[in-house]
């Protein structure tokens, strides 16, 4: 990585430039009053977690106090000691994160940012994005809740628990970032984790819940730590013996090649994909090959998938929170077939899935319509959420009338929408906190 300007700090590499220590023997000299040591980066982070409820990430920006993200809104901190944070400041937190990790700090000078885990005891553990920009650190640190979730505490949906009984084929997790792709996944290891006696292996970047030894005996492994890449780890596991494979995400050409072997030779395996639904999970997969190997990826993909689970989160109407909604496409022979053979005029996936309730199957749409009737989400949030906004706003006619107004039940999300008490909207009023 090129050295910065001398107006920037050199990531991980900027140091304060007098030692506490020193200063406070060189104020003592003086005779002034020597500055506070600002406060460690643990108690930073401690006092962020613990005074911001519900906090789902944490960001460190030069410019920027310390920022909380709860509920999907960003929100300043305002921690004793602790002000805007320098160039300096946000390297320093880098590379008390980092530690001795030399693979992090080689990731970062090389390609500009790098993943890895942080735990704080007693407090929580992190997964941690640190990346450069404009010559400076900045830093993004998602929390992982301390238990492991269950299917009970994200509400998932009970046809999902078919899932986690299933012996060979591929279940896909997909949506976009921070939709809670790593919570399902985790209750779904959960389960098996407590209802089988069967070998369990994880490849993840990095290793977000951890898993106690149950009836299965789990083995996690971390990239970078334990293995260079997603592709290798898992040609590495069909020769340990798992029933399960959880492959933290299916970033390249050569991990979803050696996924589709996996599946192909008896492992259930689970994973991840950054795409909004079922259809675009299928785009994506097919077209991480090329044209001449496309017929025959949809072909493997087509027998070998079980489920394809895609989430979201929408605000709540009541400001407490975020509520999920999942599309389960669950493998049947017309779904087999639409995959194989592509999506055309009136076969199309979603046509296969509303279809298909009776199977367990259900998209976005009747879901968010669900959530609008029984006012869980208001109207506009809903319609902004929506796969088709259009076709679900004629579903809930009775809710609008024709000519722009807003009968009694529509009334009366918009009013309890402006009852409910309002959410933290980004960069409002400074939380006060003391670490």
């Amino acid at each position: 990585m090129d050295a910065p300007s001398s107006s920037r700090a050199a990531p991980l590499d900027a140091q304060p430039a007098t030692p506490p220590a020193a200063a406070t023997s060189a104020g003592a000299t003086n005779g002034a009053p020597a500055a506070p040591a600002p406060p460690s980066t643990k108690a930073v982070i401690a006092a962020m977690v613990g005074n911001a409820k519900g906090a789902s990430d944490l960001i460190f920006s030069p410019g920027r106090a310390p920022l909380v993200e709860v509920h999907g809104q960003l929100n300043q901190m305002k921690i004793q000691g602790v002000g805007i944070l320098t160039a300096e400041d946000t390297a320093r937190i880098a590379a008390d994160l980092i530690g001795r990790n030399t693979t992090a700090v080689q990731k970062l000078r090389e390609e500009g940012s790098c993943d890895i885990s942080y735990s704080l005891p007693k407090v929580s553990r992190f997964r941690v994005n640190i990346f450069t920009q404009r010559g400076s650190c900045a830093i993004v640190m998602r929390v992982i809740p301390s238990n492991v979730p269950d299917f009970q505490s994200l509400k998932l949906a009970p046809q999902l628990e078919e899932a986690a009984t299933l012996r060979p084929g591929i279940v896909l997790v997909t949506g976009p970032t921070g939709s809670g792709k790593s919570s399902t996944l985790a209750a779904f290891v959960n389960k098996i984790n407590e209802e089988r006696a069967c070998h369990i292996i994880t490849i993840e970047d990095p290793i977000e819940f951890l898993h106690a030894h149950k009836r299965a005996t789990i083995h996690q492994r971390e990239l970078h730590t334990d293995t260079p890449n997603f592709a290798l780890a898992l040609r590495a596991a069909l020769r340990q013996a798992p029933k399960l494979i959880l492959v933290g995400e299916m970033r390249d050409k050569e991990t979803i090649e050696v996924a589709l072997e996996a599946a192909e030779t008896g492992h259930l395996v689970f994973s991840t994909l950054h795409t909004i639904d079922a259809s675009k999970t299928i785009e994506r997969i097919v077209g991480t090959f090329s044209l001449s190997d496309q017929a025959a990826v949809r072909m493997r993909f087509s027998k070998s998938f079980r489920y394809i689970i895609s989430q979201r989160l929408l605000p709540r109407n009541d400001g407490n929170g975020r509520a999920a909604v999942f599309e389960i496409l669950k493998s049947t022979l017309r779904t087999r077939e639409y995959v194989q053979k592509g999506e055309s005029e009136g076969k199309s996936l979603l046509d296969a899935i509303r279809d298909g309730e009776t199977e367990g199957m259900q998209c976005f749409d009747d879901e968010i319509e669900k959530l609008i009737r029984s006012r869980v989400v208001d109207l506009d949030t809903g319609l902004s959420y929506a796969t088709n906004p259009g076709n679900l706003r004629l579903n809930l006619g009775d809710l609008i009338e024709p000519q722009g107004g807003i009968p009694s039940i529509a009334a009366d999300l918009t009013a309890s929408a402006k009852k409910a008490p309002e959410p933290v909207h980004a960069m409002d009023p400074e939380l006060e906190t003391t670490p």
